[in-house]
């Protein structure tokens, strides 16, 4: 396994982190998460490796965040991740695994920080927004034709 990513063909940003790990050459590992979500040890070394908070991984919009109460700041990280194996909508995604980090790919591009291989061209999100330019390289934000 080069790369991994826990993915949600629904989620634009999800596509667009797919694609742009495509555009890389990379032919990685899709775990619809939805369908397969990860275990809780799973998850908890995902969130371990990626450095963040366990509250950093919840997901609010379209999930039952907040009828869970799930915003009360008092709720452990160990509550937090029951929620989260009872309501796999309530992870946030896409989360990609690379031998270079694991990563919460929210924008798409953060994806670039871990990927092991260059971009091989261009590459524009699905709202047309230029990423990565004929040369494969980085687009800076308010670049784009």
């Amino acid at each position: 396994m080069t790369v991994k990513i826990y993915h949600d063909p629904d989620c634009e940003t999800s596509r667009n982190t797919l694609a742009i790990i495509s555009n890389s050459g990379e032919k990685p590992e899709v775990i619809d998460y939805l369908k397969t979500p990860p275990t809780r040890e799973v998850l908890a070394d995902l969130i371990r490796r990626m450095g963040i908070p366990v509250r950093d991984v919840l997901r609010e919009k379209g999930t039952p965040f907040a009828e869970l109460g799930l915003g009360d700041r008092f709720l452990t990280d160990d509550q937090l991740l029951d929620a989260m194996m009872a309501h796999p909508i309530l992870i946030n995604r896409p989360i990609v695994v690379t031998p270079l980090g694991v990563r919460l790919c929210r924008p798409s591009e953060a994806v670039l920080n871990i990927l092991p291989n260059e971009q091989q061209g261009a590459f524009n999100k699905e709202d047309g927004e230029e990423v990565i330019d004929d040369q494969g390289r980085r687009m800076s934000p308010g670049n784009s034709a």
